[in-house]
C-alpha cells in the first residue's frame, strides 16, 4: 500500500471535526486527491521511471518511442493540475516547455549535443534552460526533423533520467506534504489555503485553466485564421500526438470534474459532446486545418470545447460557492 492511503487516510478522519458545511467542501476536495491527483501524479513517475530505465539499457529511438509515449501520456493525466509542487521552481516548464515560437529548445540541445559531456551530468543538467529538457527535447531527438548534429545517446539518457526526477519530486512533495495542505485548507496554521474555498477555488481554476489551454495552444494555434492557417504549430507534430494529446487532455480534465463534482449533469454532458466530437476526427496532428472540410471539423470541435467551458464556469463555479471573476491563464 502506497504510504500516501495511509497519511490521507488519518487526514479525511481529522476532516470531520470541521463544521457541517465544511464537510461538503472536503468531501469534494479529498475525493479530488485520492482518486485523481495522487494517482495520476504516481502514474506519471512510474512512466517517466520506465523511460529512463529503457534509455540506461537502448537508447535507440526504436527502442525508447514506446515508453516516451506513455510517459507522454502519463503526463495529460495531470498537466492540468497547475498549482502545489509542480509550479515551484517552474518544474512544469522543465517537464514539458511548449508552446516554443522561438525554437530555443532546438538551439539549446544543439549547443548541448556539440558542448562539454560535463553539462550532461545529473545535477548540472538539471540546471540547463527548461527548453531544452522534458518532453519537449526527447521528442526532438526521438523523432528528429534532420539528422542530429552529434550522437544524442548521452543527451537523451541524460533527459530522460532529469525528466524522472522532476516527476518524482512532484509526486513525493504531494505524498509527504502537499495533499495534507490542500486537505486541511482553513485550519489552523495552513499558511498556503486560508480558507475551505481557496482550495476548491485552485481546483476549479485548474479545470477552467486546462479547457482555456486546450483551446488557445492546442487548437487555435493551428488553426490560426482561414487564409493563414499553421498546422506546423501544433502540438507534438513530430510524433503524431497532437490530437491524443487534446483527447487525453479531455478525458484527464472530466475525470476531474466526477471526482470534484460529480452532480455537475451538464459540464459531464458537454465534455462528452466534445469528446465525441474529438474521436470522430482523423486527423492525428491536425493538418487539416490547412483544408478548408478538415478546417470546418476542428472548427466545430473548437466550438464544442469552446461551449465546455462557459457551461464549467457557470455550473462547477456555483457548486463550489467560488467566484468567477479570475483569469483563466493565471494557473492558480
Amino acid at each position: 500500500m502506497r504510504p500516501a492511503v495511509v497519511l490521507l487516510t488519518l487526514i479525511a478522519s481529522a476532516a470531520l471535526t470541521c463544521a457541517a458545511c465544511t464537510q461538503a467542501a472536503f468531501a469534494d476536495v479529498t475525493e479530488t486527491v485520492n482518486a485523481h491527483i495522487l494517482p495520476s501524479y504516481a502514474a506519471f513517475a512510474t512512466a517517466t521511471q520506465s523511460l529512463a530505465d529503457t534509455a540506461a539499457v537502448d537508447c535507440s529511438a526504436d527502442a525508447l518511442r514506446p515508453a516516451f509515449n506513455a510517459a507522454y501520456d502519463a503526463w495529460l493525466g495531470v498537466e492540468h493540475l497547475r498549482f502545489g509542487p509542480v509550479m515551484e521552481d517552474g518544474q512544469n516548464l522543465a517537464i514539458l516547455f511548449w508552446p516554443d515560437p522561438k525554437g530555443s529548445g532546438a538551439k539549446a540541445q544543439r549547443a548541448l549535443l556539440l558542448g562539454d559531456a560535463a553539462q550532461l551530468q545529473t545535477t548540472t543538467f538539471a540546471q540547463q534552460s527548461v527548453a531544452a529538457r522534458g518532453l519537449a527535447g526527447l521528442e526532438r531527438l526521438l523523432y528528429p526533423k534532420t539528422d542530429l548534429p552529434a550522437d544524442p545517446c548521452a543527451l537523451i539518457r541524460a533527459t530522460a533520467t532529469d525528466l524522472a526526477a522532476t516527476a518524482q519530486r512532484v509526486d513525493q512533495a504531494w505524498i509527504a506534504s502537499y495533499a495534507q495542505t490542500v486537505l486541511t485548507a482553513g485550519q489552523q496554521g495552513n499558511t498556503t489555503y486560508l480558507h475551505p474555498s481557496e482550495a476548491r477555488q485552485a481546483m476549479f481554476t485548474a479545470i477552467i485553466s486546462g479547457l482555456a489551454f486546450d483551446l488557445d495552444a492546442r487548437l487555435a494555434r493551428p488553426l490560426g485564421s482561414f487564409d493563414a492557417p499553421h498546422p506546423e504549430r501544433a502540438e507534438a507534430v513530430a510524433s503524431g500526438r497532437s490530437l491524443t494529446n487534446l483527447r487525453l487532455s479531455l478525458r484527464a480534465l472530466r475525470t476531474m470534474v466526477t471526482t470534484l463534482t460529480p452532480d455537475a449533469a451538464l459540464t459531464l454532458a458537454a465534455f462528452d459532446r466534445a469528446l465525441h466530437q474529438a474521436d470522430l476526427l482523423d486527423d492525428p496532428v491536425l493538418a487539416g486545418v490547412a483544408d478548408p472540410q478538415g478546417r470546418l471539423k476542428v472548427e466545430i470541435l473548437h466550438q464544442r470545447i469552446a461551449a465546455l467551458r462557459d457551461i464549467a464556469v457557470t455550473e462547477l463555479g456555483t457548486a463550489l460557492k467560488v467566484g468567477k471573476g479570475f483569469n483563466a491563464a493565471d494557473g492558480d
